[in-house]
């Protein structure tokens, strides 16, 4: 793609997400929510490849559904108040539509069978900004609705934290494996959104971050699959040392930063007496743990075969801008000392 072109596509993706996350008018919001949508299309089908067509052509159908249903329910709600601004609500069907409308376009459980498939198909910079910047939208929308039945967040959080656990359990896949992974974040920002707005910002922020160094990181080996990750140590050694420890801190394992958001969650999930909730939650976390666990022993404990049959164009280094991967790999893995700071000052 044109590197003109592309720049334009970017600075429009980020003009949807501004314009949602300035806007208090439901038909602001929608239109913000369709820039950034028809912003994406065209990187993700920039290669012109049969899958990622495929993906394209999900994505916006999905991604459509989503906005037509956002856009009745709120004509309706403007219909039955006479006013557009987001934080008024006249029945609770509308705000159970709209979030489903939103855990749809966000790819929460049980409306998260299109997120793996998609996210299969796509390049890793692409995915990454899938996996990231396309939550950021509906995420700051679903904060601003309050919904009359919070045990429909609380269902839709454990949903997702168990789907996204047991579907990425017998996948080979690296990008089906991060798109479960999601899910199963997701969930846990659902469980932590109703009761501290922060504390599900401050969970986004974090799995922004720890995601955008596994995938830096997998774009920097170019690996896609559990065989090429077996074999990444003979491309660069330093950087595949710390896929273990990303892994890892996406997992919520201490003293890592990924343990932060999940043991403040619990936290909160205890004080406000839902233990059987806090209880299934810190149990599901395990079923992603184990797929974690899977891509440590493939990238640090098999060793490759020192005759290779496959082509040498692989070994040939790649300049590559390492900035953006030194710093997502620091805060995914050394945040969490400085927890009591950020937790004073929320």
């Amino acid at each position: 793609m044109n590197p003109f072109i592309l720049t334009i596509f970017l600075l429009t993706l980020g003009l949807g997400t501004t314009v949602v996350f300035s806007s208090s008018h439901w038909a602001l919001a929608w239109m913000g929510l369709e820039i950034n949508t028809m912003a994406i299309l065209p990187l993700m089908a920039r290669y012109h490849h049969p899958r990622s067509v495929e993906a394209t052509m999900k994505y916006f159908l999905t991604q459509a559904t989503a906005a037509a249903m956002i856009l009745f329910a709120s004509i309706s709600n403007a219909w039955l108040t006479g006013q557009w601004d987001m934080t008024h609500t006249a029945h609770p069907a509308i705000l159970i539509l709209l979030t489903f409308a939103l855990a749809l376009k966000l790819g929460l459980a049980p409306f998260h069978a299109w997120l793996p498939e998609v996210l299969q198909g796509l390049d890793l910079t692409t995915a990454l900004i899938l996996s990231t910047w396309q939550k950021l939208a509906p995420f700051i929308i679903l904060m601003q609705i309050q919904p009359t039945a919070p045990a429909i967040f609380i269902l839709i959080g454990l949903t997702s934290i168990l789907i996204g656990g047991w579907g990425g359990l017998n996948q080979t896949q690296i990008r089906k494996i991060l798109a479960y992974s999601s899910i199963a974040h997701l969930g846990w920002m659902i469980l932590a959104l109703q009761f501290s707005s922060l504390l599900a910002l401050f969970t986004l922020i974090m799995y922004m971050l720890m995601t955008s160094s596994i995938f830096l990181i997998l774009n920097f080996n170019n690996v896609k699959t559990i065989a090429s990750l077996s074999i990444s140590w003979s491309k660069s050694p330093v950087v595949t040392c710390l896929i273990p420890l990303a892994l890892l801190s996406l997992g919520g394992l201490p003293p890592l930063s990924g343990f932060a958001p999940k043991w403040l969650i619990l936290k909160e999930l205890t004080m406000q007496t839902l233990p059987i909730s806090a209880t299934l939650a810190a149990l599901s976390a395990l079923l992603s743990l184990y797929f974690y666990l899977r891509l440590c022993y493939a990238a640090t404990l098999t060793m490759a075969p020192h005759q290779v049959t496959t082509s040498i164009l692989w070994r040939v280094t790649r300049w590559t801008i390492v900035s953006p991967l030194v710093v997502f790999t620091v805060s995914t893995i050394m945040l969490l000392p400085i927890l009591p700071a950020l937790t004073f000052f929320s």
